[in-house]
């Protein structure tokens, strides 16, 4: 089959290289004008997530590329250390920047699949026998079917599904991530410091020779448009104004790069994860937040799953779809229901409540329970059996495998 994919992040190029795996004729089209190399560090944790690596023979190449982080430190306005939170709580088995990933990814799939960069659907419409699909820039193409991996503003939901709002729900924070110099000097760790209703943080990333600058507010529902990186970065330094450690400095750094991610934390809700031959896949389907600590993982063992499905189906989209959701909904809820919270002890809603999370990081190393909120994280993140596809001989037609088209129109 001829498959579309939205998206060029984790999840498309995932699904990608099991499609192709089986015979099918995988193309990605992305919005950007290029691979996107920047984000915040995602992390593997558990059999599930190690075994999909595995399977796709990457395994090694994330672990050579991995932060090696250690203990995060918790520190107060004049820097002073707090207390050392352990590495297993946030990072995982496996804990690698998301850009890093996208290239180990994209360097596993370019040679069978056809990438197109800087281009977008316009419009998906379907028939009995497959689906044309128009683009703001190239002519109209016809697919088997269409995924749509394009993340938690996913273009392909909104016109197949309906407006996001629909299918949104926002859990009470604002985030923002953006690459800086290692100007503290930090080795494989990082200072958090937590003012009232709001978090920042800095950690060291690429063996040090950089460091991520990481931020994460309470706030009602803000009006912007997501496309507008200048008024982003007016509201997040309107919400830091009167915050003191580092964020002066980081607010003269984040000037002065391009490379600047800011959103809402919020989950995605659907009642199915499909409609006809077009199907949604990770955070297009059911985004569980990076509150979660399981976004990443998530899209992974789901592109394993879906192409598993369709490959096992022989081709029979409706019954692969309804097999895909079934195995993957209780999961992804699973990693939806682990974010609920989260945001109490991220982000102390009060002065009290800031005072009372730091008693708690100070006690913490003493406490019979401290390894228990790393154990509840693994454990939400191995509870999925996966079934073993084995290998399914799809007849390819004759000719060349398409290549690559890392720019220009969907031609």
């Amino acid at each position: 089959m001829d498959i579309l994919i939205s998206g060029a992040s984790v999840a498309g190029p995932a699904l990608a290289f099991w499609l192709t795996r089986y015979g099918h004729r995988a193309t990605i089209v992305e919005r950007a004008p290029a691979l996107r190399e920047g984000g915040h560090s995602v992390d593997f944790r558990g059999e599930a997530h190690l075994t999909v690596l595995r399977k796709m023979g990457i395994l090694d190449a994330v672990e050579r590329e991995q932060t090696h982080m250690g203990a995060m430190w918790n520190v107060n306005e004049a820097g002073k250390k707090i207390v050392a939170m352990p590495a297993d709580l946030f990072a995982g088995d496996v804990e690698i920047l998301r850009g890093d990933l996208a290239r180990i990814l994209y360097a596993a799939t370019e040679s069978s699949t056809e990438y197109v960069f800087g281009d977008s659907i316009t419009a998906v419409d379907q028939d009995a026998d497959g689906v044309t699909v128009s683009f703001e820039r190239g002519r109209a193409r016809r697919f088997d079917l269409v995924v749509g991996a394009d993340g938690l503003h996913s273009n392909v939901r909104s016109l197949a599904f309906g407006p996001e709002r629909d299918y949104q729900s926002y859990l009470g924070l604002y985030a923002a991530v953006f690459p800086i110099d290692n100007y503290l000097g930090l080795d494989h760790t990082g200072h958090t410091y937590n003012p009232p209703g709001k978090m920042v943080g800095i950690y060291s990333a690429r063996g040090n020779t950089e460091a991520r600058a990481v931020f994460w507010f309470g706030s009602p529902p803000l009006d912007y448009d997501r496309h507008d990186v200048d008024r982003q970065r007016e509201l997040l330094e309107r919400a830091y104004e009167c915050v003191g450690w580092e964020v002066p400095e980081l607010m003269r750094r984040m000037r002065l790069t391009d490379d600047f991610y800011f959103d809402s934390i919020s989950q995605i809700r659907l009642d199915s994860w499909s409609r006809g031959r077009v199907v949604l896949l990770g955070d297009a389907a059911c985004c569980a937040s990076p509150l979660s600590g399981m976004g990443t993982g998530l899209a992974m063992v789901s592109a394993y799953v879906l192409a598993g499905e369709l490959a096992a189906a022989g081709g029979d989209h409706r019954a692969a779809f309804a097999r895909y959701e079934r195995e993957v909904r209780a999961y992804a809820e699973g990693c939806q229901r682990s974010a609920v919270g989260v945001s109490r002890f991220m982000v102390p809603e009060n002065r009290f409540m800031a005072w009372f999370m730091n008693q708690n990081y100070r006690l913490l190393p003493y406490l019979p329970w401290k390894g228990l909120m790393a154990k509840s994280v693994r454990k939400t993140a191995s509870a999925i059996s996966l079934k073993d596809y084995g290998t399914y001989e799809v007849t390819r037609p004759a000719g060349p495998a398409p290549r690559p088209r890392p720019s220009g129109r969907a031609s």
